[in-house]
């Protein structure tokens, strides 16, 4: 960082204390865009200009309006703010109707969901026929079915949020593999210096990450994909990223510099862009999901994804082969034991600045 960026940008930390707002506030307002951050070197921490912090100070709902945008609630505040019990208002999100914006571990280990206050608003006058009498009966068909959409649709938020932070190519495609297991990495991604390299740009866990073997199981367990439609589709849009990453640059073999272009945010009075995937485009369901535009993620539940194009481009992959000679499979193990610990010795500075 330069002295000028230094003159010209401030911290989180400053940024926040200046626009009133909480360190979780804030985080929360830089990933929906709200607050827009500027890399200032690579893998270095985002910073705010100060023209970003002057704009919004001369909101004139400011701080008030600021905060509210980014206000949680649980389910009973949400369901407070929807005049509805409780149980009714878990029934509609467990069936999709409303997308979590993040979620913690409460001290027996329970999933808590939050959810934006304002999204939370908007569904109470969009969809008012859900708030009282019987609820449908495709929604209580899944509901029978034991359905339950909130991990599903936090991953898909999570995702289009960290896509739309980066415009290189090999950072993007890290994203989209941070959502699948290492297995079915390993057999889209065959080559390890780029299972190596989409490693060492992979997005850091959400704030909060339980440290508790057991606490990090569960984690783990709801930020990867689990339905085989979701699978199959993150597995498309990640050969289809790879396909864009190779194009632009070849992942760096051990001893060379790898040549990462930080995350990069939107600047100025502009809104965020959108960022389209290589797909036919997907129309929002009618249940009133929040999508964001630019999403290369399965479509919240309800939605088919367009299989046609995407088996069309889909490689012909399958398991690991375990052919070759003992000495070739010997060398690809070592190789892949020297990349792994050039990559655990390079973990001092982030080689990304993920917001």
């Amino acid at each position: 960082m330069t002295v000028d960026e230094g003159a010209r940008t401030v911290t989180a930390g400053q940024a926040a204390e200046e626009l009133e707002l909480r360190r979780g506030e804030f985080r929360l307002a830089a990933q929906l865009g709200l607050v827009r951050t500027v890399p200032v070197g690579d893998g270095e921490r985002r910073r705010v200009a100060r023209a970003e912090i002057d704009r919004l100070r001369a909101a004139p709902d400011f701080p008030d309006g600021l905060r509210e945008r980014v206000r949680e609630v649980g389910t009973r505040e949400a369901a407070a703010l929807l005049s509805v019990p409780p149980d009714r208002f878990t029934r509609l999100v467990r069936t999709g109707h409303l997308s979590p914006v993040r979620f913690y571990l409460n001290r027996y280990r329970a999933v808590v969901w939050m959810y934006l206050a304002g999204e939370v608003t908007e569904f109470a006058l969009a969809r008012p026929a859900l708030l009282t009498g019987r609820l449908p009966l495709d929604v209580r068909e899944r509901l029978d079915a034991h359905e339950d959409a909130r991990p599903r649709n936090w991953r898909a938020r999570r995702l289009a949020l960290l896509l739309r932070a980066t415009d290189d190519p090999w950072a993007r495609a890290a994203a989209i593999a941070s959502m699948l297991h290492p297995v079915h990495v390993a057999e889209v991604v065959r080559d390890p210096y780029e299972r190596a390299h989409l490693d060492r740009l992979r997005p850091p866990p959400q704030p909060g990450h339980p440290l508790s073997p057991a606490a990090r199981e569960v984690t783990d367990r709801l930020a990867l994909a689990d339905a085989p439609d979701e699978v199959h589709w993150h597995r498309m849009g990640l050969t289809l990223a790879l396909k864009e990453a190779r194009a632009d640059r070849p992942a760096p073999h051990p001893g060379e510099a790898a040549q990462v272009r930080a995350p990069l945010a939107p600047t100025g009075s502009e809104p965020p862009p959108d960022v389209a995937p290589d797909l036919d485009s997907v129309s929002a369901p009618s249940s009133g999901i929040p999508i964001v535009r630019g999403l290369e993620a399965p479509p919240p539940h309800g939605v088919e994804a367009p299989i046609e194009r995407l088996a069309a481009a889909r490689p012909e992959v399958g398991l690991p082969s375990r052919g070759g000679s003992p000495r070739t499979r010997l060398l690809d193990r070592l190789l892949r034991r020297k990349t792994a610990g050039a990559t655990r010795g390079r973990r001092g500075k982030r080689p990304a600045a993920w917001p």
